[in-house]
This record gives structure tokens, sequence and C-alpha cells, in this order.
């Protein structure tokens, strides 16, 4: 069965590691990266975003992640990554996703609080865990507005006030990072992020991790984070896997037979983020 991310991101915050939250895209992207993480022997979380529930819907996806987690042998959660509203994140705690996020980072800071605590109150009420974010992560999130040109670090006094005000279970916080394809080499600051978690003591998220070298990651880990989001680049191994099958095999028609392709290169992505992360074995 479906878990909640309660006790995979406080075990990862007393354990020093971090736990890989996968977007997913459809079925094969499910399949994909719970396969990587029973090889790996990893917790998971797996992830749509408000233009993937569009796509389909919060029941279609569910019901995928709920078949995989109840043949998994390790923890599998269901997650709503970037919920921009209320009522979005209310049905899928109705719907029986175990965690959500509520995006109020593109509000001033005392409507991103009053968001943010409406949908914490509620999240209790179900037993489901929030996250938040604060701070604006840089780029375009799925079809939502681009940070691009806005202050992209999360203030740690405001990181303070805010978790007490909210009660939120998990911050995703803004420390350099960006959503979609990196035109150069990515910075995460880390002493941002060292303050940020001096000052709170709820898990902490990077978004946006993409492209995001390896020692970066780790080092973010060392200062505090507990959730890493990827996305991009799982779409863009999966588009590669399936084209590099029709290039080789230019009549194939059936869609198992180059999807096959995608799943592949997914599974191989996830299990080597599992394995920076540190997440592997922590089943």
């Amino acid at each position: 069965m479906l878990v909640t991310t309660k006790e995979m991101l406080l075990s990862a915050q007393s354990g020093c590691y971090a736990v890989g939250a996968f977007n997913v895209e459809n079925l094969e992207f499910v399949m994909a990266v719970v396969a990587a993480a029973e090889e790996r022997r990893s917790p998971v979380i797996l992830q749509t975003t408000p233009g993937t529930v569009r796509y389909a819907s919060l029941d279609y996806f569910l019901a995928l992640a709920r078949v995989a987690a109840e043949r998994a042998s390790v923890p599998v959660a269901m997650h709503l990554d970037h919920g921009g509203s209320f009522d979005l994140c209310l049905q899928a705690i109705r719907a029986g996703y175990t965690s959500v996020m509520i995006d109020g980072s593109h509000e001033p800071f005392e409507e991103n609080v009053a968001i943010t605590a409406a949908v914490a109150r509620a999240g209790r009420a179900a037993g489901v865990p929030v996250e938040a974010e604060l701070g604006r992560v840089g780029g375009k999130e799925d079809d939502g507005p681009d940070a691009g040109g806005e202050n992209p670090f999360t203030d740690p006094d405001e990181a303070a006030e805010f978790v007490e005000r909210t009660g939120c279970t998990s911050l995703a916080v803004g420390v350099g990072t960006a959503h979609g394809v990196y035109k150069g080499t990515p910075h995460v600051e880390q002493g941002i992020l060292r303050e940020i978690r001096r000052r709170v003591d709820v898990p902490l998220v990077l978004h946006g991790t993409s492209g995001v070298p390896d020692s970066q990651v780790r080092e973010a880990i060392a200062g505090g984070v507990c959730k890493v989001n990827y996305a991009t680049e799982l779409r863009q191994a999966f588009t590669e896997g399936c084209m590099a099958h029709l290039a080789a095999h230019p009549c194939t028609f059936d869609p198992k037979s180059y999807a096959a392709g995608g799943m592949a290169a997914v599974r191989e992505v996830v299990a080597s983020h599992m394995d920076n992360l540190g997440c592997a074995g922590r089943a």
C-alpha cells in the first residue's frame, strides 16, 4: 500500500540522506521508477504536477501508483507536486494521495502563509503531510508562471516565521536551482541553505535538480536537504530511449517496443540518483 512521506523524510533527516522524488508522466514512468527503487532497495516518492493531472486525472495516476505500491517491497508514496490551489490539494487528499505540496511562492508572503496554513490544517486532519515553498525556484515549473527576473533565494529569517505560522511539514527552498533545462552550470547557494537549516527543523526540499552536479546535491544533503525532486531529466531520458529504439528499428509500430527503451533509460537515471542521494539500501 501507499505510505505517507512523513516517516520517509524524518528518517532521511536523522540518517543524513535524501529520498528521491520523481515526476511520473505515464504508466511506463511509474513502472521504471518503482523498478529502480526495488533494484536499489530504496524508499521512493512518485509525483504528479497539475499539468500531468490535467492530462489524465488524479484518479488515473493514483491508481497506477497504488498498483505499483501494492506489488513493491519498498515504501512508495504518492505526492502532488506544485499544487497551485487549496482546492487542488484537497482534491488530491480526498482522492488518496499520501502527500501534497501547496505552492504559494508566487504570492506575497502573507498570502503564501494563509494558503499554506489552510492546506496544512486540512492535511493534519487527514493525516497527509504538506510541503510548502518559500522563495522562488527559478525557471518554469510545468505550465506555471516563469520565475525569471525574481529574487530566487529564500530568506532564512522568513523561513523560520513561515514554518511556525503555517505548520507545513516540509519546506521547498530557493537556493539557486531552476526548473527545466539549465543553460549553464547550476550553482546551489550552500551557505543560504545551511542558514535556513539552522532556523527551521522541518525537512528541506530541493527542486529543479535535473542537471545539478551530483557533488552539489550531496553537499546540499549535508546541509539539510531530505527530499530531492527530478522531472526534466526523466522526460529527456524517456524520450531519448524511445527515439533510440525507433532509430534502430524504424519499422516498429508497437508502442510497447519503443516504450521499453524509454523505461530502461528512466530506470537507469533513477537508480543512479538513488545511489547519489544515499537512499539506496534504506528501504
